[in-house]
This record gives structure tokens, C-alpha cells and sequence, in this order.
């Protein structure tokens, strides 16, 4: 209100008392003082605003702007005495916590007997100086206020906020001071664990969309979730931060591993039960053919293979059975074995030779069947082996990535940090120069004076 005088100095208090109230970091400096440079990287910026504004913006007879008349008044005074540390104390504050800094002034708003009436007035019954000022401050605000943020470039949004403030309020209460690195830790772990549920949703709910039981190969289903996981990652790297250790992300990928395997043996329950399903549709009326006696007898086995070949490619053809379609083939063969045996034996058409030729060809077959799905088995091993690989390579990559951001962030903060304090430093030196060049100026005037004062005529005795 009015102008900035010690006493308008002496209501900011609360700036004196900036690091007595709160902590920038669990682990101060060794002789115990938080450096300015902790606060500044994420305080607000400074604007002071005075309303009913009556001086004339000039000094020594020259017009200066509303910042300048800030700056003006925030310079110290030179001396040690407790009355001019009293009055540098707040201005030193408020210069070390706030280097960015700015004022407005705000003439009276209209005439006044008219002063009762604000709230009822429109603009154009407003003094035109005061419109025209609110509007440049108000334009101000707007543009450059920023997004409320902590020391790292995190942005601080409504759930965070009431974080915060809990955070605070439990300090003090428990007689603790606020401290913002730890208040930023608790908050890191309420968002990264809400950041490892948020990607584990975005990864289910893509999988139920995309993914069809049975896959016709196993490459399918893990490129699926490769692509998937990716995006997983991407989703909790963007609202995840202060990880320590990894230890979220590390838990993420156990979950998105998991995840991976509980589809692996999704897809092989619905092949293998699918699988079972149309072989038993299939086969059955061989079955009953077989019950009833039919290929019991003299060349019943060449009719009975006949058809078991007939129905195997029927089977076959049959689309989306999954990875689990040859190996429930060659069990359900297997467990006809002894039908298939029992019948060779019975046809009295084929010699004893020609019956152990027989028998030796289906044992050929039966290894060959084996020995392909041990290579399979293999493949698949394989399949598992390089996508735990990329799994892993891509959690890397997204981290590294996400370092590389952190860091770029942080050395943009603390070379702002450093101008900022290095503009305050050089007004500093500037002030003091002055202060120099004026005490050297009156001292060259006092030494012309005293030279031009008219000298007494020498009486000679």
C-alpha cells in the first residue's frame, strides 16, 4: 500500500525467516547453511505490487521505471550497527531468494467519494492510468508466471500438491522443519508407484484389445508384446521421476515379465485345449468305427491307416489351432499306438515281415515327430532367450533417454540458477561502484571548494 518504505520491509518478515522455517536438502553444507542456490532453483519469482502509488518515479531529477524504484530500495546500507543490520536483513533476503524480480504501481483507481462503488464501476468509469496499468501487470502475470515447480523440473499439479502440503503439515507437527528434498522422495514414491500401475493398465488393456488366443506361433504373441511393452515403458518414464535405484522400474519389468509369461501359458492352454477339441471331433467317428470292429479284419489295416491319414489332413487344414497343434497331434497318435498295433496284427492279409516293416515305419515316423518338436521346443527357447534380451535392451534405452532429459533439465535450472544470481552479484558491484564514484565525487568537490576560496594577502612585517 502506498510505497516501499521499512516499514513495508519489516511485514515481509517471513522472508527472514525462509530458512529457519524449511529445508532445501536432508544433508546442509558442512558448516550447516543452505546455499541460496537451493532455494532460488525452485522459488516463485518476486513481483511486488503497490497500489495508490502517489510519488514521482524519478531520482536524482531523472525519471526511472517501477523496477528500478524496486531496485533502488532494496539497496543496502553500508555499516555494521544492529539498526543497519535490521534494515539490510530483508533486502539481503529478498535479493538472495529472489533474483528475478519485478514491481508494478497502480494509481488511485478513481476519485475518491467514487471508491465505495468499485465492485459497480466498468472501466471506462475508471481512472484511464489505472486500467492501462492493471492491464500491462495483469498481461504480465499471464505470459511469464510459472507453472509451480520443484528442485529438478517437476511440475507440481493438484494430487501432487496435496502431497506436499501433507507432507509439510506431518513435518511440523512431529516438530520436524519441511524439507523438500525428502517431501520430493515421498512424493516420488506415491507417483512411481502410481506411474508402474498406470503402464502395467496401459499394457493390459492394449493386450486385451489387440491380442487373439491362440496365436498361430509363438514369435507372434512376443512380438505383440514387445510393441506393447514398449509403449508400457514410454507411459511410466513419462510420469515417473527420482527413481532411485531403479527400484519401480525394476519392479515394472518383473510385472511386464510376468505378464509375458502368464499370456505364454494362456496360449498354450487355448491351443492346446482347442486342439484337443477338434481332434476329438475329428477322430470320433474312427473311434466308434474302430469299436465297432470294422478294420478288425483281413486288410482292415491298410483302410484304417487310409483314413487316420485322411482325418490328419483334415486337422491340419483346420485354421487357428495355435503352437500347440503338432505336439497335441502327436500325443493323441501316440496314445493310438496300441489300437494302430492291434489292428496291424489282426490283418491277416500282410505277412509277418511286412508287419515289421510296418511297425518299424510308424516307429520312424513317431522319432522323426519328435525329433522336430525338440527342434521346435528349441526355436521357442530361442524365441524366450532374445525377447528377455530386447525386454531388458529397451528398458535400458528408455532410461538412458530419460537421464539424458533429466540432466539437460537440470543444467538448464542451475544455469539459470547461476545467471540469475550473477545478474544479483553484478548489481551488487554496480551499487557499490556508485556508492564508490559518489563518495569519490563529493570528496573532489569538497577539495574544489576548499581551493577556490579566496586566499588572505600575506602582511609583510
Amino acid at each position: 500500500m502506498g510505497t516501499i518504505n521499512q516499514q513495508a520491509m519489516d511485514q515481509l518478515h517471513y522472508v527472514t525467516e525462509l530458512t529457519d522455517k524449511i529445508r532445501a536438502r536432508s544433508s546442509p553444507d558442512v558448516d550447516g547453511v543452505e546455499d541460496s542456490a537451493d532455494f532460488v532453483s525452485f522459488f516463485p519469482d518476486f513481483v511486488w505490487t503497490l497500489r495508490d502509488f502517489s510519488l514521482d518515479l524519478e531520482t536524482d531529477g531523472k525519471s526511472i521505471t517501477a523496477d528500478e524504484y524496486l531496485e533502488n530500495s532494496l539497496k543496502l546500507k553500508k555499516g555494521t550497527s544492529p539498526k543497519d543490520k535490521t534494515f539490510n536483513l530483508p533486502r539481503l533476503c529478498i535479493r538472495k531468494f529472489f533474483p528475478k524480480k519485478k514491481c508494478f504501481i497502480f494509481d488511485q483507481p478513481t476519485h475518491r467519494k467514487k471508491l465505495n462503488q468499485l465492485e459497480e464501476l466498468c472501466d471506462n468509469e475508471l481512472d484511464p492510468e489505472f486500467v492501462q496499468q492493471a492491464a500491462v501487470f495483469c498481461s504480465y502475470i499471464f505470459s511469464n508466471s510459472k507453472t509451480k515447480t520443484l528442485s529438478g523440473c517437476i511440475k507440481v499439479d493438484g494430487p501432487r500438491l496435496e502431497t506436499l502440503v501433507q507432507t509439510y503439515v506431518n513435518a511440523i507437527n512431529s516438530g520436524d522443519l519441511p524439507c523438500m528434498e525428502n517431501a520430493v522422495l515421498a512424493l516420488a514414491e506415491i507417483e512411481n508407484s502410481a506411474a508402474v500401475k498406470k503402464a502395467i493398465a496401459h499394457y493390459d488393456q492394449q493386450m486385451g484389445q489387440k491380442l487373439q488366443l491362440p496365436t498361430e506361433t509363438l514369435q507372434e504373441l512376443l512380438d505383440l508384446h514387445r510393441a506393447t511393452e514398449k509403449e508400457a515403458i514410454e507411459v511410466f518414464m513419462k510420469s515417473s521421476f527420482k527413481d532411485i535405484d531403479q527400484l519401480f522400474q525394476k519392479d515394472l519389468a518383473a510385472q511386464l515379465d510376468k505378464k509375458r509369461d502368464d499370456f505364454c501359458n494362456q496360449n498354450l492352454k487355448v491351443s492346446s485345449d482347442r486342439c484337443s477339441a477338434l481332434l476329438k471331433d475329428i477322430f470320433s467317428p474312427l473311434e466308434e468305427d474302430v469299436k465297432q470292429g470294422i478294420y478288425s479284419k483281413s486288410g482292415g489295416y491298410r483302410f484304417f491307416i487310409e483314413k487316420m491319414q485322411e482325418l490328419k489332413k483334415k486337422y491340419l487344414q483346420e485354421p487357428r489351432k495355435g503352437i500347440q497343434a503338432e505336439e497335441i497331434l502327436q500325443e493323441y497318435l501316440k496314445s493310438k499306438e496300441s489300437v494302430t498295433d492291434a489292428i496291424l496284427q489282426t490283418d491277416q492279409t500282410l505277412s509277418e515281415k511286412e508287419k515289421l516293416i510296418e511297425v518299424e515305419r510308424v516307429k520312424a515316423e513317431s522319432a522323426q515327430a519328435a525329433a522336430k518338436m525338440l527342434e521346435e521346443m528349441q526355436i521357442k527357447n530361442q524365441q524366450m532367450m532374445e525377447q528377455k534380451e530386447k525386454s531388458y535392451q529397451e528398458h535400458v534405452k528408455q532410461l538412458t533417454e530419460k537421464m539424458e532429459r533429466d540432466r539437460a533439465q537440470l543444467l538448464e535450472e542451475q544455469e539459470r540458477t547461476l545467471v540469475l544470481k550473477l545478474q544479483e552479484q553484478s548489481r551488487l558491484l554496480q551499487e557499490g561502484f556508485q556508492e564508490e564514484n559518489k563518495r569519490l565525487q563529493n570528496e573532489i568537490q569538497n577539495l574544489q571548494k576548499k581551493m577556490e576560496k579566496p586566499r588572505h594577502p600575506c602582511v609583510l612585517s
